[in-house]
């Protein structure tokens, strides 16, 4: 039953990438294999769950009680609580981007990216997103940043190009920011780095992974994008929203989503509650607003009509997938590949935590990179020295490789299935256009961060 787990997550992943040979949409096929995995599990968990790892307090009246106690009510939902949160997350995101975009207000953003050259429009988008991934999340700038790709772009394979390499600029920019990506905090929080420590020696290797794919696209790339036809406004009740409703429903939104970092730092919750919170907000500043306007018009207007646009699909698939990964993480498989990255390469050495951490970044990209991350800080301890201190050497490797590692296939990063889930993109088309660009840029970026670590930090910075 163990190794079957992997057989069905393997094939289950083969679907996905193949979903438009087999013509089976991939949230189907990611549920069910999600589904399938648990069950499994459940069946053969006397063969897979040591019984001594069962808490005392969830022990039942005898062997076979207590572990199906464990398994179904202690780890299938804790990973449900997790996977909640995070689906919380982009509904929420999606939503105040689709109340944005109602209102027109990504009009005031585009409206002044007044270039249609492809190569000066690939870096103001490529810089844009790895900012503000850095001061939002990778997830959340992903959703943003592709709905200003359709108004700045109207054919469909330039806008798919544009939108891959909104993926690495995200997941880039999430790398060197506590608050950027999942993992990254993870860390921080766990204790294993520290968030000025973080910024200051990984934005210059998260930098160089986004620029050098765009350096050599920069050669390749001629001529100009197509703006999509905007008139009226493209919005269906564009005539009926005032220049400073407008204004207003772009601020506050942008407020919105830059302010839940600041909620989650303050009270440690969840981020998905600081979301929900922005959201409410904009729900009720958007029925006050339009409270005076015609039915017709207001009920397009609020978040009532809003929320009935998201992708529901790209959510269920979401679902599919973190519920695929859990139960691998639960089960011991993506443990057991941490340690026997350990004992077959070993940590004893600098070589060998460069190769380690280049290999967790690469698996990021098959695995979700949380389950990866997690299992590594479960192996190994924080230190007073060395290279798992505080800020060690592995740590801070760790967070660039888990978090750049994931563009190089869409399903790798949590930004990269939130685009593919918005913009249909096919695995297949992404693997081919994108991933070696993305492998292009983390391996340069692991480069620099390895040289900058030989010539500058251990010169002149003691951990």
């Amino acid at each position: 039953m163990y190794t079957l787990m992997i057989v069905v997550f393997v094939i289950g992943y083969l679907a996905i990438a193949l979903e438009h040979n087999i013509h089976i949409d991939k949230a189907a096929t990611a549920l069910f294999t999600g589904a399938m995995c648990w069950t499994i599990y459940v069946i053969g968990m006397h063969d897979i769950v040591d019984p001594a790892s069962i808490p005392a307090h969830l022990m039942g009246h005898d062997t076979h009680e207590s572990v199906l106690h464990y398994v179904t009510h202690h780890q299938l939902l804790e990973h449900v609580s997790e996977i909640a949160g995070i689906l919380f997350f982009l509904m929420g995101a999606m939503t105040i981007v689709e109340l944005i975009d109602s209102h027109g207000g990504f009009d005031v953003i585009t409206s002044k990216i007044k270039t249609t050259k492809k190569v000066p429009l690939l870096w103001i988008v490529s810089l844009l997103t790895f900012f503000l991934s850095a001061a939002l999340d990778n997830l959340t700038t992903s959703i943003v940043m592709v709905s200003l790709l359709r108004k700045l772009i109207a054919d469909k394979n330039d806008r798919w190009f544009y939108a891959g390499v909104v993926i690495i600029a995200a997941n880039a920019g999430g790398a060197w920011s506590p608050i950027g990506d999942v993992t990254t905090t993870m860390l921080w929080i766990g204790g294993q780095i520290t968030a000025q420590t973080i910024v200051v020696r990984l934005i210059l290797p998260s930098l160089i992974c986004l620029a050098a794919p765009l350096i050599y696209l920069s050669f390749r790339m001629k001529g100009e994008v197509h703006r999509p036809d905007n008139e009226p406004e493209n919005h269906e009740h564009g005539s009926k929203v005032s220049e400073g409703e407008k204004n207003a429903i772009l601020y506050l939104g942008l407020g919105g989503l830059l302010f839940v970092p600041i909620f989650k730092t303050l009270t440690h919750l969840p981020p998905f509650v600081g979301m929900l919170m922005s959201l409410s907000v904009l729900w009720i500043v958007t029925e006050l607003m339009h409270s005076k306007k015609d039915s017709d018009v207001k009920k397009q207007l609020t978040v009532v009509s809003v929320i009935k646009k998201i992708d529901m699909a790209s959510v269920l698939f979401f679902l599919g997938i973190l519920l695929a990964v859990g139960s691998l993480q639960s089960a011991g498989q993506l443990r057991e590949l941490a340690m026997g990255l350990d004992q077959s390469v070993g940590t004893s050495t600098k070589t060998g935590v460069y190769i380690i951490g280049t290999l967790i970044g690469l698996l990021s990209s098959i695995v979700d990179n949380v389950p990866l991350v997690a299992a590594s800080m479960g192996m190994y301890e924080i230190i007073p020295q060395g290279f798992f201190s505080v800020d060690g050497l592995f740590w801070i490797f760790l967070a660039y490789t888990a978090g750049t590692g994931g563009s190089i296939l869409i399903i790798g990063s949590a930004a990269g299935v939130a685009v593919m889930g918005i913009e249909k993109i096919d695995f297949i088309w992404y693997l081919r256009k994108m991933s070696l660009l993305a492998l292009l840029g983390y391996l340069a970026g692991a480069g620099v961060y390895i040289l900058q670590r030989a010539y500058i930090v251990e010169r002149f910075i003691v951990n």
